[in-house]
């Protein structure tokens, strides 16, 4: 079981895992190594509810190919066990970010004591340019 927040969690089963050997520098490691993962989340056939399946495709993702598969591959560390994690956290931070609900702004008022000071602030201040004004002999 894969626990994305205390609402949504996922089955095992839902997501694909596969070692593949990784690009770049590295010498023989990487020449002999499956050290990469490359992570498969199908979004339509998981257990997540419509709401949350809807935001996921409308994240508009360059990850998320056209049958609606999100494909993670992590290839930043030297070792396979990290890398797996590594791809579960970027899935996890993946939902968690498109799930995500703002709360509705309220709008608000400035109070009355507020507004009272403001007003007195911008009649001192006026009263002060006032007196640099040019004196009259």
């Amino acid at each position: 079981m894969i626990f994305i927040t205390n609402n949504i969690s996922l089955n095992d089963d839902e997501v694909e895992i596969h070692a593949i050997r990784a690009q770049g520098a590295g010498g023989q490691n990487v020449n002999k190594v499956s050290s990469a993962i490359h992570l498969r989340f199908d979004i339509s056939a998981s257990s997540l509810s419509a709401s949350n399946k809807q935001r996921l495709f409308a994240s508009k993702d360059s990850r998320i190919s056209k049958d609606g598969v999100l494909i993670l591959k992590a290839q930043q560390f030297r070792t396979q066990e990290r890398n797996k994690i590594d791809a579960f956290e970027r899935l996890k931070q993946f939902i968690i970010t498109a799930t995500y609900i703002e709360k509705a702004r309220k709008p608000t008022k400035p109070s009355n004591n507020a507004r009272r000071k403001r007003m007195d602030n911008k009649t001192q201040r006026g009263r002060t340019k006032v007196l640099r004004g040019k004196v009259d002999i």
